[in-house]
C-alpha cells in the first residue's frame, strides 16, 4: 500500500533486457521509498543499473515487473499500468529532468531555452518566474546569450533552469556533472542542494562523483542491479 507522504515508492522492481539468447538483468528486485523533500544520490560502478533505475522511477522507462507509485498515483503494478497519455501528464506535472548532455537549442537564447517546456505544456498554475530562476542560478547577466557563448557550467545551469520552469515536485539529475571539471561540478552540486533546501524539492541524483554524492541526505549504492548492503 502506498504512503501518501512519500514522493516515490517502488516494490520489487526488475528490469530485464534480452540480447539474443541472453537475459541481462539491469535492475534486480529493488524496493525503496523516497520521502518528499529528500535528496538521494545513487552511486555504483558502470553497468550497476543506476540510470535504468532512475529512468524507471522517473517514468521514462518501464519495468519488466514490480510496482511503482508516484505520490498518490499508481504508475504500474503486476497486473496494470498507466496509459502513455497518463504517463506523459505525470512526467510533465511531477518531474524535471537534467542529463549529462545539456540538450540546449543552439539558436535560442538562455531565456528562450528555459521557456521551452512551457511552450509545450502549461500547468493550471502559473509557471515559475524564469527571471527569478536565472537570477538564483547566477545567470541573470547571460539571459540573452546563446549556448555557444556560455561555459559548460553555465550551460548545465540553463538546463537546470529549464527543468524548473514548470515547478516540478521531483528533479531527476542523471550524471549532471559528467562533462564538467571539478570546480564546475562543485558549483552544480551547490545549486542542487540549494534548490532542495530552499524549495523542499525532492532530488534524485545519479553520479560517479563521490564528493557530489556526499552532499545528499542519503546515498544508495547499486551493485549488479541490486541495492548493496
Amino acid at each position: 500500500m502506498s504512503d501518501p507522504a512519500a514522493a516515490l515508492q517502488a516494490w520489487n522492481l526488475r528490469k530485464v533486457y534480452h540480447r539474443g539468447a541472453e537475459d541481462i538483468v539491469a535492475v534486480d528486485d529493488i524496493s525503496l521509498t523516497i520521502r518528499r523533500g529528500e535528496f538521494v544520490s545513487f552511486v555504483g560502478p558502470s553497468g550497476s543499473g543506476k540510470t535504468t533505475l532512475i529512468n524507471i522511477l522517473g517514468c521514462l522507462d518501464n519495468a519488466t515487473s514490480g510496482s511503482l507509485a508516484v505520490g498518490r498515483e499508481t504508475i504500474f503494478t503486476a497486473d496494470r499500468s498507466m496509459s502513455e497519455s497518463a504517463l506523459t501528464r505525470i512526467r510533465r506535472r511531477v518531474f524535471g529532468y537534467v542529463f549529462q548532455k545539456f540538450y540546449l537549442v543552439p539558436t535560442l537564447t538562455v531565456l528562450e531555452n528555459v521557456l521551452l517546456p512551457f511552450a509545450f505544456f502549461k500547468k493550471a498554475e502559473a509557471p515559475a518566474d524564469p527571471s527569478e530562476i536565472l537570477r538564483f542560478l547566477g545567470l541573470d547577466k547571460r539571459i540573452h546569450h546563446r549556448p555557444s557563448e556560455l561555459s559548460g557550467g553555465e550551460m548545465q545551469r540553463v538546463a537546470i533552469a529549464r527543468a524548473l520552469v514548470n515547478k516540478p515536485e521531483i528533479l531527476l539529475a542523471d550524471e549532471p556533472t559528467g562533462n564538467l571539471d571539478s570546480k564546475r561540478s562543485g558549483e552544480i552540486g551547490e545549486v542542487l542542494r540549494a534548490l532542495n533546501k530552499r524549495d523542499r524539492l525532492t532530488v534524485l541524483l545519479v553520479t560517479h562523483n563521490p564528493a557530489l554524492a556526499g552532499i545528499a541526505d542519503r546515498t544508495i549504492t547499486l551493485i549488479d542491479g541490486r541495492i548493496a548492503g
